[in-house]
């Protein structure tokens, strides 16, 4: 999902940001601001938006799979490996790894260096850095210096002598190929999800590896119906699952189109349920079966679930009770949902109970509204 969503980012203007000032706004000349701003639906910053034909990767696991390969199918690009110990194939890459180390993490305190000549004393006691803060400063000085950073001997082929900038080089393209304004509608994020085709049964909902997802006001129409599909997943119903965020799944309505999150049956009817993944969520099913669980509805899931995330402790007293290992597990979870949560359109709202309570065989009524966690807020997703 970050590589989908990091090509989703390169393909659509980057919104300025609160403390960002003119100088940092889109600055090419032959294409207002006011005119890129109004295709985008807010001020862009300075740094170009394209749809890429090719991307030259390394062979990591994550650039190897069918989602990405559907990714790829969805924005028109291909992924394409380099040959193995040929780091010369992308290097433009490594070379940009060099200078943002050169340029800006070596003068952060709490840099730890390529070899241990570079660091100081105690480098974890200088760091003062959130990962979030450090998002931002990186992406700041993107758009306000690496952007505008000349080129030096790096100058184009055709202008030896110029004084060039990124900035100017992508401007100067303008004048030879133009500037096709192709910003993806917000609704690209549901495209690039993983997709699953199933039945909606009358009673649950969808189950979506091994979870019951349902809206009652949503599927109210369709529960026990076939679709309309043909082919190879006939009569069933496609329904969108994000990786990093297991509380809900998205389903489009047939009729207007319009994408609606079915929440996971097993949300607490009141309060909010903290994050979870695809690997707490296979941990949870696994950790029920071992125990016998047979449940009769998801909500018999929650407490196994709860007591995985560390819920059996007050919320109060999180994260400070917790064991480094739960708070790590935790921490990355509510990072990526929170990075979920950034990355939908803003019309999608997060994830709610379902409108009907039900009891649970673990004896109480299965609320949890007590050790309910953080839902997920509205920070940035922490890539660009």
């Amino acid at each position: 999902m970050d590589v989908a969503m990091v090509l989703r980012d390169v393909t659509m203007p980057l919104p300025m940001r609160a403390d960002w000032g003119e100088d940092l706004e889109w600055p090419y000349p032959g294409l207002l601001a006011a005119v890129v701003a109004e295709f985008a639906g807010h001020a862009v910053a300075g740094l170009p938006f394209f749809t890429p034909e090719t991307v030259t990767t390394d062979h990591g696991s994550v650039y190897r799979n069918h989602h990405l390969v559907e990714v790829e199918r969805v924005l028109g690009c291909q992924v394409l490996p380099a040959p193995v110990l040929r780091p010369t194939d992308k290097a433009a890459v490594e070379r940009a790894f060099g200078v943002i180390r050169q340029l800006l993490f070596e003068h952060l305190v709490g840099y730890t260096g390529v070899d241990v000549a570079d660091r100081g004393a105690d480098p974890a006691a200088d760091a003062v850095l959130t990962a979030d803060q450090l998002e931002h400063l990186i992406a700041t000085w993107i758009v306000g210096v690496w952007q505008k950073r000349k080129l030096g001997e790096y100058a184009p082929a055709w202008d030896p002598d110029g004084s060039h900038s990124p900035n100017s080089l992508f401007a100067a393209s303008f004048t030879q190929t133009g500037f096709a304004m192709d910003i993806p509608s917000p609704e690209l994020f549901y495209e690039l999800l993983p997709a699953h085709y199933v039945r909606i049964d009358k009673r649950r909902g969808v189950k979506i590896r091994g979870l019951w997802y349902d809206d009652t006001d949503v599927l109210r129409d369709y529960r026990g119906e076939l679709s309309t599909r043909g082919g190879k997943h006939k009569g069933k119903w496609l329904i969108r699952r994000d990786p990093r965020d297991r509380r809900q799944v998205f389903f489009q309505d047939p009729i207007s189109h319009a994408w609606h999150p079915l929440p996971w049956t097993g949300m607490p009817r009141a309060g909010q349920m903290p994050a979870f993944g695809d690997a707490r969520a296979s941990a949870l099913l696994a950790k029920a079966a071992a125990a016998g669980l047979k449940p009769k509805s998801d909500t018999e899931l929650l407490p196994v679930l709860l007591e995985l995330i560390g819920s059996n402790i007050p919320v109060s007293k999180w994260p400070t009770q917790l064991k480094k290992s739960q708070r790590t597990e935790h921490a990355r979870e509510t990072h990526q949902a929170r990075a979920a949560q950034a990355d939908r359109p803003p019309s999608t709202p997060a994830p709610a109970p379902p409108p009907a309570p039900a009891r649970s065989c673990w004896g109480g009524d299965g609320d949890g509204a007590e050790l309910a966690g953080p839902g997920p807020p509205d920070a940035g997703s922490g890539r660009r």
